[in-house]
C-alpha cells in the first residue's frame, strides 16, 4: 500500500475540484485510473472510482447541511429515482456495445459543455402562477440568503433516473449531468442545486457499489479506494468552503469545461 501513498493527494485534489461544482469528481478520476491502470478491467475501475465518488459526495454533503444549502425534500425524491438507474447501470457495463455508447454520450456531453460556456446565467425567478403539477421549494441557507423556485418534479425524477444509469455505468459520479439539469431545466439556483446534487450523488454511489461488491467486481480495488478516500474526504470539506467565495457563473463554467473534458475523453475511447 506504501507504494501507492500518492493517491491521498490525487483523491484531496478530486475532493477539492468535485465538490466545488458538486460533480463528485468521478469525471476526473476514471481517465486517470484508466491511464494508470491500462491492464485493469473496466469493471474494477468503474467500480473504485464509484467508490470514491461516494465517500467524496458524503464528505460533501456533511459540509453542505451545515450550510444549509441542501434540498432535502427534492433530494430524496430525486435519490429514490437513482435507485434502480444507478442498480441497472452496474449490472448492464459489459453488455452494452461501449463504442457505439461512448461516441453518443461523448458528442452529447460536448454539446452540453458549449451550451453552458454561451448561457453560464441562469435566473430563477418564481413566476407569478406555477402550475398545479410543480412543486414550490423555499430555502433559507445558514448565511441568511433566501431561495424560492419551483420545478416539475416528473421532470426530476426522469432525469435523475437516467443520471443514476448513466453515472453507474461509466463511473462518472453523474453530478456533471445532474447539476446543468438541475440550474437550467428545474431553475435551481446554482448553490443550491450543487449541494442537492452532492447529496444525490451519495445515494446514487452507495447503490451502485453495493452492486459491485455483491457482483464481485470491487474486490481487488479495496486498498487503492481506501487511500483514495481519505484524499477525497479532506477534500471535499475545502470544496465545500470554497463555494462560498466563488461565484454562481463560475461554477457553472467549470462544470462546462468538466463535461469538455469529459466528452473529449470518452469519444477518445470511443475511436
Amino acid at each position: 500500500m506504501l507504494q501507492n501513498l500518492w493517491l491521498i493527494p490525487l483523491g484531496f485534489f478530486i475532493g477539492t475540484y468535485g465538490t466545488l461544482i458538486g460533480a463528485g469528481g468521478g469525471f476526473i478520476l476514471m481517465p486517470i485510473l484508466l491511464l494508470l491502470y491500462p491492464g485493469e478491467n473496466p469493471e474494477l475501475l468503474t467500480s473504485i472510482s464509484l467508490a470514491v465518488v461516494f465517500f467524496n459526495a458524503f464528505s460533501g454533503s456533511v459540509a453542505y447541511s451545515r450550510m444549509k444549502r441542501i434540498d432535502y425534500r427534492s433530494g430524496f425524491l430525486f435519490s429514490a429515482a437513482t435507485i434502480p438507474g444507478a442498480i441497472f447501470g452496474a449490472l448492464t457495463t459489459t453488455y452494452i456495445p461501449r463504442w457505439l455508447f461512448d461516441l453518443i454520450f461523448g458528442l452529447l456531453m460536448i454539446a452540453a459543455s458549449v451550451f453552458l460556456l454561451l448561457h453560464p446565467n441562469r435566473k430563477n425567478e418564481l413566476k407569478e402562477e406555477t402550475p398545479n403539477y410543480h412543486l414550490t421549494r423555499n430555502l433559507t441557507e445558514a448565511n441568511g440568503a433566501n431561495h424560492t423556485y419551483s420545478y416539475n418534479p416528473i421532470v426530476g425524477v426522469g432525469l435523475s433516473l437516467f443520471v443514476g444509469y448513466i453515472s453507474s455505468l461509466l463511473g462518472i459520479g453523474g453530478g456533471v449531468i445532474h447539476v446543468p439539469a438541475l440550474v437550467h431545466i428545474l431553475n435551481f439556483p446554482i448553490h443550491i442545486a450543487t449541494a442537492t446534487s452532492h447529496f444525490i450523488l451519495a445515494v446514487m454511489a452507495m447503490t451502485g457499489t453495493t452492486v459491485h461488491v455483491a457482483t464481485g467486481v470491487f474486490s481487488h480495488g479495496v486498498r487503492r479506494t481506501i487511500l483514495l478516500a481519505i484524499g477525497v474526504l479532506l477534500g471535499a470539506q475545502l470544496g465545500a468552503r470554497l463555494s462560498i467565495r466563488v461565484h454562481g457563473d463560475w461554477i457553472i463554467r467549470g462544470l462546462a469545461i468538466a463535461l469538455g473534458f469529459v466528452g473529449a475523453r470518452i469519444l477518445l475511447m470511443a475511436v
